[in-house]
């Protein structure tokens, strides 16, 4: 059916708000300016640390003062004043997904950013904005490889606690709300990072490089073995890993994971990092190795600068080898397609569904009935 003009008009006569949809895009955010590191180093220290680490809260701000003057000194002195790309490409990915939405549902979808740890776009003061559009209908959208209490986890946290805050009224302004978790596993993502890998193989290395001579890490955000339980991220990163692996090693032999760790002492994380994967590809043989991250979608800091200083490493140690920098998926427009895809079937569920009223007030006292 095309929609003619009349129609559209008509519909729009009609969009009650419970017909709308605000999808929240969550992702990391990274600080711009070297004012905001402490601020954003404790927060993330608040939220992160206490997961696994047996720290004391009181240690939080000084050690967060510290750590901001580390990054000063390699973002500022190492990379002359590197600042992140990853706002910038997670608003083109929020616009790119709302576009691809809104060509299925018009405008009565949106697409919000929220960043973990960035003002002006904090989990609370962007639902502060949903709630003032008049949105009654949430679907949480973490744009995140992988599931754990670091990412998806502290998501939901933020969003629990800025939904905790009721003002005035009996009932809760929100009447529908899902959640999309993690797509380490979706056919579409795994092809598509093994297919960039193959395109970039067959445009620069295919004519000097035999296949076997290939090595390519596929690399994966790094996690600790011990998180209280805590899902921390290992048995995903792993599968995704198994998954792009099994498209590419028929044609390539030399594949490893490369973990992304946080050098952190005293917490234990996953190996091999992506050095020692490299090393071990070139101990068997390879004369190139790719740095491919599968386990991230938006560049950070940890996707070009750490990356670039593994590449740096491996250069004064094999002269005679090659290394190649992948970038993220990123904007990809097949990315962006494909992640809009993965959140009609939860739309379409909240647009249908009837709202649900929820009154905070009559969980008080509940437990006293058993």
């Amino acid at each position: 059916m095309v929609a003619t003009p009349e129609k559209l008009q008509h519909t729009h006569e009609h969009l009650s708000n419970h017909d709308r949809v605000a999808v929240l895009l969550m992702g990391y955010g990274e600080v711009e300016s070297y004012e905001d590191f402490a601020n954003y180093n404790e927060q993330a220290l608040n939220l992160l640390t206490a997961k696994f680490a047996p720290v004391p809260t009181w240690i939080y701000p000084p050690l967060a003062k510290l750590l901001a003057l580390f990054d000063r000194h390699e973002w500022g002195h190492t990379h002359h004043d590197f600042i992140s790309p990853h706002n910038a490409i997670f608003e083109k990915q929020r616009a790119g997904i709302e576009n691809n939405l809104q060509q299925k549902w018009g405008d009565r979808i949106q697409v919000f950013k929220a960043f973990n740890f960035c003002a002006p776009f904090l989990p609370h003061q962007v639902l502060a904005e949903i709630k003032h559009q008049g949105f009654e209908k949430i679907l949480i959208y973490p744009l995140l490889v992988v599931d754990s209490i670091f990412t998806s986890g502290i998501a939901v946290e933020q969003v629990n606690n800025a939904l905790a805050q009721v003002d005035g009224g009996e009932q809760h302004w929100v009447k529908g709300l899902r959640y999309i978790p993690s797509f380490y596993n979706e056919p579409d993502y795994i092809k598509l990072m093994a297919r960039l890998v193959e395109e970039k193989i067959t445009a620069d290395l295919a004519a000097t490089y035999l296949p076997s001579q290939i090595g390519i890490v596929l690399m994966n955000h790094g996690c600790p073995h011990k998180a209280k339980g805590f899902t921390s991220g290992i048995t995903e990163s792993q599968a995704l890993y198994d998954l792009v692996r099994e498209q590419l090693i028929h044609k390539y032999p030399l594949i490893s994971v490369g973990w992304l760790n946080h050098d952190t002492p005293l917490i234990e994380w996953t190996l091999p990092n992506a050095e020692q994967a490299a090393n071990n590809l070139i101990q068997l043989g390879a004369k190139v190795v790719i740095f491919m991250p599968i386990g991230f979608a938006t560049e950070n800091h940890e996707t070009l600068l750490d990356v670039h200083h593994i590449i740096h490493a491996l250069e004064k140690k094999h002269s005679g080898v090659n290394y190649v920098q992948m970038a993220c998926v990123n904007d990809h427009p097949e990315f962006l397609a494909m992640a809009a895809e993965w959140a009609n079937l939860q739309i379409g569920e909240l647009s249908n569904q009837e709202s649900v009223t929820v009154n905070p007030h009559l969980a008080l006292g509940h437990h006293h009935h058993h």
